[in-house]
């Protein structure tokens, strides 16, 4: 059974920055695209990031564009979500996700029903 385990999570001041990451055991290859999501209190689980099974293509939610980056190392089966210029509105429970093919069609990467396997979660609190 793969296991996705987020960490990184805590409480940061309005500006500051956090860097998460999501480790992936149990895997037979690497060829799988990864994503983050996150849920606020009260709101459904959205879109954040994803990226291909070797990093050469991304996508971003709009609101995170220019402030988060998504990248992965395969030697350690790795995914990372680095988070600068956070604002209180990035106040969530984030999530990564685990899809077994390369990457998506289209924007299929918006359709959590695609992926194969979510990790339990890592809480982020933007404090203002």
């Amino acid at each position: 059974q793969v296991q996705l385990v987020e960490s990184g999570g805590g409480l940061v001041q309005a500006g500051g920055s956090l860097r998460l990451s999501c480790a992936a055991s149990r895997l037979t290859s690497a060829s799988y695209a990864m994503a983050w999501f996150r849920q606020s209190p009260g709101k459904d689980r959205k879109f954040v990031a994803a990226i291909s099974w070797n990093g050469g293509s991304t996508a971003y939610e709009d609101s995170v564009k220019g402030r988060f980056t998504i990248s992965r190392d395969n030697a350690v089966n790795t995914v990372y979500l680095q988070m600068n210029s956070l604002k209180p509105e990035d106040t969530a429970v984030y999530y990564c996700a685990a899809f077994f093919r390369p990457w998506f069609s289209g924007s299929d990467y918006l359709r959590q029903t695609l992926y194969n396997y979510w990790g339990q979660g890592t809480q982020v609190t933007v404090s203002s």
